[in-house]
């Protein structure tokens, strides 16, 4: 008889997302008007210079003198290359240390399969969902407790108190998930806390799984935009960023994964390289990004493309701005909302997150993302996402100074 991964019997319920969909189906069957403040998917269409290049890629494969089958698994120099000398301008960060892949999702839920069962994982809370359910998928927790936390798994709180940072704990862990800006507060990481947290790694000979999808909305000149910024992180930090929050390619998924040569870890077979491991893993399970796609992510990095980008970071940030000031102006306290589309506001009158979620729904037909589904530490919040059309924020707005 075949026998499951019982691990997957530990998961809490539906993912977040999905549980929120079963709530809004109802008021879609009845025609209601939701404006939808919830999930950060992208809502403007793709640049000029991504169409372009895509549609010149889909020439060159409908030719037999340019059609390309199997590409690199790593990706295609071209990207990689212009990756680092973008991107990683004054960091020296090489081609052949980037990985492209078909989600920041994906990479950050697969890297752990490179890690033994046995290490302790560090996750903030609250944040995205994945870093926890993949390594309960992975068997590195016990099970679900009564406090909504998993045994053998430490937290690291993100409350007010904390300036909704995560703080390097007293222990010791081994795997250490960071997410600057964080999804769901909104809120970057300080220079300064992130060299405490690379210190920490050293210190410990840990791994930092470093989550920069949000890097292109930092604003504040506090808050790196990459961890390699930092003396010695490239000895202990794997970074993932997508082209999905920055770009739109939430549909063409397209992200890239930096593992530097200098990280390696120890263990009783030896010092091993990372970036050898995470290439074996790639080469095995994963057969590239289409071509395509990878043209068309190159084509940000061109004049035309880097213009397209600057101009629809400026819009969402603008929209942001709005969101902020007027949940401010209404009475709420709100956090983030700086350096990431997302503003993280703390219910009124003590109302639990998804109590908050459903009297926004029902009496005002807005969806958020209530603040307990990112983990107990986000208990009496929701998250507020600002990649609407400026129109529906403004209607929002309306609706909510209605209610109060």
């Amino acid at each position: 008889m075949v026998k499951l991964n019982h691990h997957y019997q530990k998961l809490s319920g539906s993912y977040l997302f999905t549980e929120i969909e079963k709530r809004l189906a109802a008021l879609k069957r009845n025609k209601k008007t939701l404006i939808n403040l919830g999930v950060g998917d992208f809502t403007r269409p793709l640049f000029p210079s991504i169409v372009s290049a895509l549609s010149e890629a889909a020439k060159e494969m409908g030719e037999a003198t340019s059609f390309r089958g199997y590409g690199p698994c790593e990706g295609y120099l071209f990207l990689r290359q212009a990756i680092a000398d973008n991107d990683y301008k004054n960091i020296e960060i090489s081609a052949d240390e980037i990985f492209i892949s078909d989600g920041a999702n994906c990479d950050i839920a697969n890297l752990q399969e490179i890690f033994a069962v046995e290490n302790r994982v560090a996750i903030p809370d609250p944040t995205y969902p994945v870093y926890l359910d993949s390594n309960v998928m992975a068997g590195r927790t016990r099970h679900l407790l009564k406090t909504g936390t998993y045994g053998g798994i430490t937290y690291l709180p993100c409350s007010e108190e904390t300036d909704f940072q995560p703080l390097p704990p007293m222990g010791h862990v081994d795997l250490i998930y960071l997410c600057s800006p964080n999804n769901p507060t909104g809120v970057g990481m300080e220079r300064s806390l992130l060299k405490r947290w690379v210190d920490y790694a050293r210190e410990h000979e840990a791994v930092i799984l470093f989550d920069g999808a949000y890097e292109a909305y930092i604003q504040s000149p506090s808050v790196p935009h990459s961890i390699y910024e930092i003396e010695g992180a490239k000895e202990v930090a794997i970074e993932v960023r997508s082209f999905s929050k920055s770009a739109g390619f939430t549909g063409l998924r397209c992200s890239y994964t930096v593992i530097p040569h200098q990280l390696k870890i120890r263990d009783a077979g030896g010092v091993h390289s990372l970036h050898g491991l995470w290439k074996r893993r790639h080469d095995t399970k994963f057969n590239g990004v289409a071509y395509p796609v990878q043209k068309a992510a190159a084509a940000l990095y061109t004049s035309a493309g880097k213009r397209e980008l600057k101009a629809s970071i400026a819009s969402f940030a603008e929209r942001t701005h709005v969101m902020r000031e007027g949940l401010q102006k209404l009475g709420y306290n709100v956090y983030g909302g700086i350096d990431a589309p997302y503003i993280w506001c703390k219910t009124p009158k003590q109302m639990k997150s998804w109590e908050f979620f459903d009297y926004l729904l029902g009496e005002a037909q807005i969806t958020t993302v209530p603040g307990r589904g990112f983990g107990p530490s986000g208990e009496g919040f929701v998250r507020f996402s600002c990649f609407a059309d400026p129109k529906h924020i403004a209607e929002a707005l309306a609706r909510l100074k209605k209610l109060r």
